[in-house]
């Protein structure tokens, strides 16, 4: 299978262990955990055991669990891991993340109570197409993938929501966003194309044919650009407290 007929541009040659690394979207993934970091490193201190706490949950219900789930709702992937297979990996991960957020809640701060509540809910409802849909949207996912996981970090931390959280969760809802454009632009290209045909004509008189690969080229870039971007901030954020 080439490059361009994948259905991602991080997905490995279908089959085995590899389906298992694809399912997990570790560009996305990596993205959305370094919100966990940005969020907890803007708190007043920085508890660093309550950090790798959020992380752990936040990889468990987001890396494992959201894509398990969406795998299972269509197979966008085009992976062979077997549904019960997928059925587990959600259920188990999710209900680890939730164990988590309900422990650091008893233990730290009661605030986190509304945000397992939701994340648990919204887990579901947007990877599983619930509700006819409503909350598999463009700003859903802004929301939860974005706002969500440094507000999360933020309280775990800080036990508290303060404005420069609330900044933060939207700097990163916007970023979501941009994700979102982006990446349905590839996805519906990868996905659900079976040809593209085309040119674009310059006023100099020169013509470029439109092709797949020139389609996705740019999106693409951008996403792995935007990705790198984002982990370093949260990596200079996280040296920033930790020294």
């Amino acid at each position: 299978m080439s490059v361009e007929q994948r259905p991602a541009f991080y997905a490995l040659e279908a089959g085995g262990w590899r389906d298992y690394f694809t399912l997990l979207h570790p560009p996305y993934t990596l993205w959305h955990l370094s919100y966990v970091v940005i969020g907890a490193a803007l708190a007043p201190t920085l508890p660093v055991e309550r950090l790798l706490w959020g992380l752990a949950a936040f990889f468990l219900a987001l890396g494992v669990g959201a894509h398990a789930l969406d795998e299972l709702n269509g197979r966008p992937l085009r992976t062979a891991i077997p549904d019960r297979i997928l059925v587990a990996l959600a259920a188990v991960s999710i209900g680890g993340a939730a164990a988590i957020g309900l422990a650091a809640a008893l233990a730290w701060t009661p605030l986190l109570l509304p945000f397992v509540a939701f994340g648990t809910f919204i887990v579901a409802a947007y990877n599983l197409e619930l509700f006819g849909g409503r909350f598999h949207s463009d700003r859903w996912f802004a929301l939860a993938w974005g706002a969500f996981p440094v507000l999360t970090a933020y309280v775990g931390a800080a036990e508290a929501v303060r404005p420069e959280a609330l900044f933060a969760a939207a700097f990163a809802a916007f970023l979501s966003l941009a994700q979102r454009h982006l990446s349905t632009q590839v996805r519906t290209i990868r996905r659900r194309t079976d040809r593209v045909s085309g040119a674009i004509s310059f006023t100099d008189g020169r013509e470029e044919p439109i092709t797949r690969d020139s389609l996705l080229r740019t999106p693409e870039a951008a996403l792995h650009a935007l990705t790198w971007a984002i982990v370093a901030l949260a990596l200079a954020l996280l040296m920033l407290r930790v020294s």
